[in-house]
């Protein structure tokens, strides 16, 4: 536990993957909570910040008609929560955002009392990032404001809910994601998976005789726990006409609920 004394530090990844999780402004504050009260340093993956999807609940309840859907915040901690700055590692790339995730070009924003070590790890770690990536990087870092706030939630979003119509219509229990491009969906009920008690196994099929690959999802909670069980990962990170060839692979293949 974070009140532990051999705890040195925490890892948060929000929006997350597999579940979608965005983290709330008030779950986020009994996180720093705890990390400044214990002298714990939070290291942040944001990778899917510019990830995250409308709350139904609070579109619905908006009676302004005019007004567009809202989607959810991505709070970054050393800005929102000034007290953590010192404990605070953000951690973030171009990876998922721009498609780009074989580049592995990112950044760490690091406090400044752990940029002298953090640089001599680096430096030992990674020379530099290719030239022509780092242009590349610079052009697209250089995108219209309009695109990070507005375009890349509505691109990812409307693949998500494609993709959740079409696993729900072939029984999957699906909850939407609140970010991120992942649906984490039960197969207990897909009526060609049934037989499989292992994830691993139903991913196979669903590879093998479907054309649709996905994650086993005890991959995220380790293989001893059966929270695990039941579950597959599914992305939703290609294009339009990408997904949509999955999924008439999914209405081929597998039977209707």
């Amino acid at each position: 536990t974070i009140e532990d004394e051999k705890t040195k530090a925490l890892i948060l990844n929000t929006p997350h993957n597999p579940t979608g999780k965005v983290f709330t402004h008030e779950e986020l504050e009994e996180i720093v909570e705890l990390c400044v009260r214990n002298d714990v340093y939070i290291i942040t993956d944001e990778i899917y910040e510019h990830m995250t999807y409308p709350d139904e609940n609070e579109n619905n309840n908006n009676e302004n008609e005019n007004n567009n859907n809202s989607y959810r915040e991505h709070i970054l901690i050393p800005k929102t929560f000034p007290r953590a700055a010192s404990l605070t590692l953000v951690c973030n790339s171009i990876g998922k955002s721009a498609s780009a995730t074989g580049w592995r070009l990112g950044w760490c924003l690091t406090p400044p009392q752990l940029s002298h070590t953090y640089r001599s790890i680096h430096d030992q770690m990674v020379a530099m990032a290719p030239h022509p990536m780092q242009y590349a990087s610079m052009a697209y870092l250089s995108l219209p404001t309009e695109y990070f706030t507005h375009e890349l939630h509505e691109r990812y979003y409307r693949r998500v809910l494609l993709l959740a119509e079409a696993l729900r219509a072939v029984g999957f229990e699906v909850l939407l994601p609140e970010g991120a491009y992942y649906l984490f969906v039960n197969y207990a009920n897909v009526k060609e998976l049934r037989g499989f008690v292992e994830p691993m196994d139903a991913a196979l099929y669903l590879m093998k005789e479907v054309g649709v690959a996905c994650v086993p999802g005890d991959n995220f909670y380790g293989k001893s726990i059966e929270e695990g069980r039941k579950y597959l990962r599914f992305a939703a990170c290609r294009s339009v006409e990408d997904v949509t060839g999955a999924i008439e692979k999914l209405n081929s293949k597998l039977s209707a609920a």
